[in-house]
C-alpha cells in the first residue's frame, strides 16, 4: 500500500462554512455577547440537519419547532440583562440512553418504544442551567452495546459511523450539532469520535454524575462528549462534573477547570509516552502504522516508545468479565419483558454474564487498582500516553461497530482519554489520535491535547515517507 497519501489533517478541514463553521467557544462568546442569536444558530443547525440527515441518520428524536421555541427563550431571556450561564444558547446532542423529561428516551431498543421520561437526568439538569438547551436524542446501538443502530458514517456513509455513542458522533461530525453527549463502557466515546473525524473525551471514571441514564455496566459506565475542538469538550465537561449522591462513583470535590486549564500554556514542553502494539490488536491497519511512525519522527525527543508491562495481557478480558456480569445484572428486566426482540449479540453478552463466577467478578473488580498501580510509574515518566484511537478507520459495512481494542483497557482503568481527529488514511477516511492521562489529571490531560494540536498544525499538513 502507498503511503504517500497519508497525511493530518489541518486545522478545519471538515468543517462547513457559516455560524456551523464557529468553534464551540466562538459561538458560546459570540451568543453570550449578543453577536449571535441563539435562533439563527438553531436555523443553521436545523438546516445543515435537513442537508445530512437522510444520509446519515444520526437522530432518534429531533422536532424544529422545539429547537426554535428554546432558542427563541433563550435569545429573550439574553435581552433582559439577566446574567447568562456558561453554555447559554448553545444546542446539545444527547446520546437516546440519557433521560429527557416529555422527551422519548428509547435506549435503542423496541422493548422501550414510546417510553417517555418523568424527570431529566443529573447532566440534563446540568446543562438546562448553564443556559444550553437539548437539540434531540441521537441514536444509539441496542441498549447500548454493539449491535448497530441506523447511523451512517457522516464522511462516508458506506462506513460504520462506531457505537455505541454512533448518534452523537455523527452529528457532530457532520456539523448538525456543535456539540453532543455519549457514555463509554468500553471504546463507545472514543471509537466513534475517531471514526466520525472530530473530537471525543472520555474523562476519568465518577467525574461526571449518571443517574438518569441507562446502566449497563455500574463499575465502568462513563459519560463522555463530543466537540469539534478540545477547547469545546473541555468547556462542555466542566459543566456536567460534580458530586451526585445519587451515583457513588462521584465524590464532592473542587471544579476540575478543565476548560481554564486546557487554554492555558504548557508550563514545559510535554513529554509523551507512544504506544504502537495494545495487547490483543492483530489487525491494525498500514496507514495507522505508518501515521503513528511518522508522528514519533515529528515529536523527536519529546516522545519515547513504550511497551506495556505483561501485566496488561489480561486486561482485555477482565474488563470484558465485569462489563457481561453486571449487564446481565442491569439488563435482567429487558431479557424478562422481551428476550425473543433483543439481538443475538445483546443475548450473548447477558447469556456469558450470567457464567462468571462471584470469586472471579469480585476479583476482577481489583484490578483497576492494580493496573493504575503499573500506570502511575508510567505518568511519572510522561504527560500522557499517545497511542491509536482504533486500529483502522472505519470500517466498510454497516454489520459491526468495529474495534475498541485501543479503548477497553483505560475504561477498565478509569483514566481520561481524549481522541484527536489529526490523521487521513489514504481513502480519505479520519482516524483519531489517543492521549492518555494519569486518572483525575483531566484538565492536564486535555491542556496536553490542545497543545499537541498547535505543534502538528504548526508543522507540515501533509505527512510522507520522504
Amino acid at each position: 500500500m502507498a503511503h504517500d497519501k497519508a497525511r493530518t489533517l489541518p486545522s478545519g478541514a471538515r468543517r462547513n462554512e457559516g455560524v456551523i463553521a464557529l468553534d464551540p467557544l466562538d459561538m458560546r462568546d459570540r451568543l453570550a455577547s449578543g453577536a449571535l442569536r441563539a435562533v439563527d444558530l438553531s436555523t443553521a443547525c436545523v438546516d445543515q440537519v435537513k442537508r445530512r440527515e437522510a444520509d446519515v441518520q444520526a437522530w432518534s428524536w429531533l422536532d424544529e419547532q422545539h429547537v426554535m421555541a428554546q432558542a427563541q427563550r433563550l435569545d429573550t431571556l439574553r435581552k433582559t440583562g439577566h446574567p447568562v450561564g456558561p453554555l447559554h444558547g448553545l444546542p446539545v446532542a444527547l446520546k437516546d440512553i440519557i433521560d429527557t423529561q416529555g422527551i422519548a428516551t428509547e435506549n435503542g431498543t423496541i422493548i422501550d418504544k414510546g417510553r417517555v421520561p418523568t424527570e431529566d437526568a443529573v447532566i440534563v439538569r446540568k446543562l438546562k442551567a448553564a443556559g444550553a438547551y437539548v437539540m434531540g436524542k441521537t441514536v444509539t446501538t441496542e441498549l447500548a452495546y454493539i449491535a448497530p443502530g441506523k447511523t451512517r458514517n457522516p464522511v462516508n456513509p458506506a462506513h460504520t459511523p462506531g457505537g455505541s455513542s454512533q448518534g452523537s458522533a455523527a452529528a457532530v461530525g457532520a456539523a448538525m450539532v456543535p456539540l453532543a453527549i455519549g457514555t463509554q463502557t468500553g471504546g463507545s466515546v472514543i471509537r466513534p469520535a475517531s471514526y466520525c473525524g472530530v473530537v471525543g473525551f472520555k474523562p476519568s471514571f465518577g467525574m461526571i454524575p449518571r443517574t438518569g441514564i441507562l446502566p449497563q455496566s455500574p463499575s465502568l459506565d462513563t459519560v463522555g462528549v463530543f466537540a469539534t475542538s478540545v477547547a469545546g469538550v473541555a468547556m462542555l465537561a466542566d459543566v456536567l462534573c460534580g458530586d451526585d449522591p445519587a451515583d457513588p462513583a462521584t465524590r464532592l470535590s473542587a471544579p476540575p477547570r478543565m476548560l481554564a486549564t486546557a487554554l492555558s500554556d504548557v508550563p514545559v514542553r510535554p513529554t509523551l509516552a507512544i504506544l504502537t502494539q495494545m495487547p490483543g490488536d492483530t489487525a491494525s491497519s498500514d496507514d495507522m502504522a505508518f501515521a503513528m511512525q511518522e508522528l514519533a519522527g515529528l515529536l523527536g525527543e519529546d516522545a519515547f516508545a513504550l511497551i506495556l508491562p505483561q501485566l496488561f495481557d489480561e486486561a482485555a478480558e477482565i474488563r470484558e468479565r465485569i462489563n457481561f456480569a453486571e449487564m446481565a445484572k442491569c439488563y435482567y428486566t429487558y431479557e424478562r419483558r422481551g428476550r425473543d426482540r433483543l439481538s443475538d449479540l445483546t443475548l450473548a453478552a447477558i447469556d456469558a454474564g450470567k457464567s462468571v463466577l462471584a470469586r472471579d467478578y469480585l476479583a476482577a473488580l481489583d484490578w483497576p487498582k492494580l493496573l493504575n498501580a503499573a500506570l502511575d510509574e508510567i505518568f511519572d515518566r510522561c504527560d500522557a500516553i499517545i497511542c491509536p484511537a482504533t486500529p483502522t478507520s472505519a470500517p466498510e459495512g454497516l454489520s459491526s461497530t468495529g474495534s475498541a481494542v485501543y479503548n477497553g483497557l483505560w475504561t477498565l482503568c478509569g483514566v481520561p482519554v481524549v481522541t484527536l481527529p489529526v490523521f487521513e488514511d489514504t481513502a480519505g477516511m479520519p482516524m483519531g489520535l489517543q492521549l492518555v492521562g494519569r486518572r483525575g489529571n483531566d484538565a492536564r490531560l486535555l491542556r496536553t491535547a490542545r497543545w499537541l494540536m498547535t505543534e502538528l498544525r504548526n508543522t507540515s499538513g501533509v505527512v510522507t515517507d520522504d
